[in-house]
């Protein structure tokens, strides 16, 4: 859908059905962005770094304190606060027609290990703004609205994929983290109850529709100077541990033509991944951001490599053929150097397009209260991705200032998060109104 497209949808969904007669008096109304950006600040103290950033990582003391904090605040904005039994914390407005099924937004507010003050925190904490404004305003809604702050997204969209019911036993039962204690245990910690998620589950046509609000984490936004992202669909993730097995041996006294050297296989692997993403069109990506050398000794030719490849793009044909091209060229590469190679895939997140009309309802009001759009991808995983396969699903991205995120020095001005909070506002009351 191109930007043409979104603006025809837009004023056919919204412009029409005030043609004629004055406009309904929510679309003057704007949030508080002073009171977002105190709560951005308070929050900001949970888990806060020497550095100005955060570690607040998922079941963390950080975090359960945090939970903690904004409960009351949810609460202050007239929601109905419950966690639910994946650990998710859900504030609920009822709706006045039953037959409606709910429309939900929300974010996280865990972080990665030394992480900023942003990612995650500016969409939760707009939309219990959004929501603390509709019940100052005495506001009606159609729909059930529940404001949905989920667990742990850092590592792995863990309660949002809990919402849908694919938290598995075997999942539960697994460390949450490096040597950390069975999730089932640290969903217990923050009120979640892992015995019932048995026969928990929201399944496609369960809900009305998603919307998220989150910065962008990429530079695209601040370079160009556009203040709203409209978000096409969110990058589909796979990721693989790779072992490359040589043989370990003297380094001064196995000559060059005799040696099996897995770090010299890997550097290969390596370089070839860089290679075949940047030669094929499109705006795919490949990183190897992780390596270990065995035996990891200065005069001992290495025996072992272990190292993580992950791919990203929109187009899951297109990751099957990156993944195809990297295979054959590895393959090729531990034929020259006598070693073999193993990858065990760790995650696929399937791609996730966001819907049409969402994105027509979020372009159309970023226009009308005067803010430039732009269409683009989202190369960062987000819960909203899962929300996707239940129903309905847009994002809102506001820019984050010289594309720096899961960083202490992640920042997105206050400006930009009201602006963005009051596209939230906006697109929530014209999902609500919907015929």
């Amino acid at each position: 859908m191109n930007r043409r497209e979104i603006v025809q949808a837009s004023l056919g969904l919204l412009a029409g059905p005030w043609i004629g007669r004055q406009a309904p008096p929510w679309r003057a109304w704007r949030i508080d962005g002073d009171r977002v950006a105190r709560w951005l600040v308070e929050l900001s103290q949970f888990g806060a770094t020497p550095e100005g950033g955060v570690s607040r990582t998922g079941f963390s003391e950080a975090d359960v304190a945090a939970r903690e904090w904004i409960k009351p605040i949810m609460r202050s904005a007239g929601l109905e606060v419950a966690v639910d039994p994946a650990g998710n914390i859900l504030g609920k407005r009822p709706g006045t027609d039953p037959s409606l099924k709910p429309l939900l937004f929300g974010s996280h507010i865990d972080s990665v290990l030394n992480g900023g003050n942003y990612d995650g925190d500016v969409g939760t904490l707009g939309a219990i703004e959004v929501a603390r404004l509709l019940a100052e305003k005495g506001y009606r809604n159609r729909h059930p609205l529940w404001v949905t702050l989920w667990c742990d997204e850092e590592n792995g969209l863990t309660g949002s994929r809990g919402f849908l019911g694919q938290l598995t036993a075997e999942d539960l039962a697994r460390p949450a983290g490096p040597n950390g204690p069975p999730l089932a245990d640290q969903i217990r910690k923050i009120g979640g109850d892992p015995d019932a998620m048995a026969g928990y589950r929201h399944g496609p046509g369960s809900i009305a529709g998603y919307v998220e609000l989150h910065i962008e984490q990429g530079g695209v936004l601040d370079q160009t100077g556009q203040a709203i992202g409209v978000v096409e669909g969110i990058v589909g993730i796979r990721s693989w541990e790779v072992t490359v097995t040589g043989f370990a041996n003297h380094a001064g006294t196995t000559p060059m033509d005799q040696r099996k050297n897995a770090l010299v296989a890997a550097a290969e692997v390596v370089l070839a991944v860089d290679r075949i993403v940047k030669a094929m069109p499109g705006r795919q990506v490949g990183t190897v951001g992780r390596l270990q050398v065995r035996p990891g000794a200065q005069n001992v030719v290495p025996g072992e490599v272990e190292f993580s490849i992950e791919i990203r793009d929109l187009s899951t044909e297109t990751l099957e053929r990156l993944w195809g091209e990297i295979r054959a060229a590895a393959d090729a590469i531990m034929s020259r150097h006598g070693t073999t190679w193993s990858a065990r895939e760790r995650a696929t997140n399937l791609p996730a397009m966001a819907d049409a009309t969402v994105r027509g309802v979020i372009d159309g009001a970023a226009r009308d209260l005067g803010l430039s759009t732009r269409s683009m991808p989202s190369g960062a995983g987000h819960d909203a991705q899962n929300l996707a396969r239940i129903g309905p699903m847009g994002m809102i991205f506001v820019p984050s200032v010289g594309g720096i995120s899961h960083a202490p020095r992640e920042y997105t001005r206050p400006e930009d998060v009201t602006n963005g909070v009051n596209v939230l506002l906006q697109t929530m009351l014209r999902l609500d109104q919907r015929a």
